[in-house]
């Protein structure tokens, strides 16, 4: 699927304008567009899905955090005009999800978290992958899926890149560095939108206990497991995954009308 990027006032995203409700999506610290793609795909007519593109490599670097790219987000959705928005984040987009609706929560209409960040951050380190060393990055990528097929070699070369650009790798490291010291377990009791977690059972980046966890201290919430999945469900299991997001968002939407 191509995707046409538009880029309009220091933004770069993609908005299918497909229906009322907008749902937004904030990708991890490693691909982007790709890892929506199922997504895209399934809800571009029904939805008005956005894909703010965050700009990991583009902000200074002493702006490089979780709060930095918060900001980004908050001065898109206000750009655009957006409103109740559901937003949608995997990995570190799980956090920076959580961090905006704790600090715009009118803006909110529900949230869904997938292998999200926030809670338990050892697992993204804060040190970086052997550069130069092609195997290694592809079985690292790999091991990210329960099935490891799913890491195409494209993706494998988008990480490889990263890893192998010493700008783009300090940028990586300071927004693993700066994932640790922003965690929200005590901040977790504030969110109060309707929240959806979907959970690979064999993730092993933020374990199936991560999302127990983000169960236990979000009250309006409901988590969902899926089998033989790991860190993206929305990649590795995408049928299963925009069933479940599906259902969510239809009942979300169902009682903001009533």
């Amino acid at each position: 699927m191509k995707y046409e990027i538009t880029e309009e006032e220091g933004f770069r995203f993609i908005e299918t304008k497909g229906g009322s409700e907008n749902l937004v999506l904030l990708h991890g610290l490693f691909g982007a567009l790709s890892n929506f793609q199922g997504i895209i795909e399934h809800f571009s007519t029904s939805y008005n899905v956005v894909v703010p593109l965050l700009p990991i490599f583009e902000l200074p670097i002493r702006k490089v955090s979780v709060s930095g790219f918060v900001d980004h987000v908050a001065r898109f959705v206000e750009y655009r005009g957006l409103d109740k928005i559901h937003v949608l984040g995997n990995s570190l987009g799980g956090h920076i999800a959580l961090l905006y609706v704790l600090a715009y929560p009118e803006k909110v209409g529900s949230v869904i978290l997938t292998g999200s960040s926030g809670l338990f951050e050892s697992a993204m380190g804060t040190s970086f992958p052997k550069r130069g060393d092609y195997d290694f990055i592809k079985n690292k990528t790999e091991a990210t899926f329960f099935n490891p097929e799913v890491a195409s070699k494209a993706l494998v070369d988008e990480v490889y890149d990263i890893v192998n650009d010493r700008n783009k790798a300090i940028r990586i490291v300071a927004t693993a560095k700066s994932a640790v010291r922003h965690n929200l377990s005590d901040k977790l009791h504030q969110v109060k939108a309707p929240t959806l977690l979907v959970w690979g059972k064999e993730d092993t980046v933020t374990p199936a206990f991560v999302g127990e966890k983000f169960h236990e201290l979000i009250d309006n919430s409901k988590l969902l497991f899926v089998e033989e999945c790991g860190h993206a469900p929305m990649m590795e299991h995408p049928e299963i995954f925009n069933k479940h997001l599906e259902d969510f968002l239809s009942e979300v939407t169902a009682k903001e009308v009533s």
